[in-house]
């Protein structure tokens, strides 16, 4: 979520601001196809994208190549979850692109968030904290937590907060796995570095914040 500027090797920033510029090529999905395919999906993530379980992440409105990233992961294994791995495993590239492309295109729903929790995570959102070596998570996932859909990074916004916590947590512990070994190190470097208040704060912020339905 952060970039810990004063602790990453100089030839891993290069890296990593090289990762930032670099667009995905994914063909175009069919999203009238992907509403069709997503009945399975539904049971753990919403009809619509939107999760009932905060244990899931809501995908609607997330970018789309991002969606295509996240089910080559569980089928390639870079990415682990028993329950995905074993859903993603039989999806074809055309499969995962028309999954994408409906729930990128689906509106989000806005959760209530406990107004204090998403004060305290406000600040580290957008100030991070000096002392701790922890730059804001708006350099990388924008002041309005919608991501950066070619530069792979994920819309924050309106995001599970239960979920978002067990992400940080999972970076932390080195059990996560992002699409490349520069933004790996990035997340895990970050989450190392937060406590579980603030991992719950900030991630009871973004939950708050609107998500518009987008593609990329």
């Amino acid at each position: 979520m952060r970039l810990i500027m004063s602790r990453l090797p100089l030839a891993l920033l290069a890296l990593a601001g090289a990762s930032l510029i670099c667009v995905n090529s994914f063909a175009t999905g069919d999203p009238v196809a992907g509403k069709a395919k997503s009945a399975v999906c539904a049971a753990c993530h919403g009809v619509d994208g939107n999760s009932n379980n905060p244990e899931w992440p809501s995908l609607a409105a997330q970018h789309e190549d991002y969606l295509v990233t996240q089910l080559q992961g569980f089928k390639q294994g870079w990415r682990q979850n028993v329950l995905m791995s074993s859903q993603a495993i039989g999806l074809s590239d055309q499969d995962m692109q028309d999954l994408a492309a409906y729930f990128s295109a689906q509106p989000a729903k806005v959760v209530p968030v406990d107004p204090k929790l998403a004060k305290l995570g406000r600040e580290l959102y957008f100030a991070g904290d000096a002392e701790r070596g922890i730059a804001a998570c708006a350099a990388c996932h924008g002041p309005a937590a919608r991501g950066n859909g070619p530069a792979g990074m994920p819309a924050l916004s309106g995001q599970r907060a239960v979920y978002t916590v067990n992400q940080l947590k999972a970076y932390a512990a080195g059990e996560r796995k992002a699409s490349s070994d520069v933004k790996t190190a990035m997340m895990s470097g970050v989450a190392s570095l937060l406590e579980p208040d603030d991992m719950v704060a900030v991630a009871a912020f973004v939950q708050g914040l609107a998500r518009a339905p987008q593609a990329n």
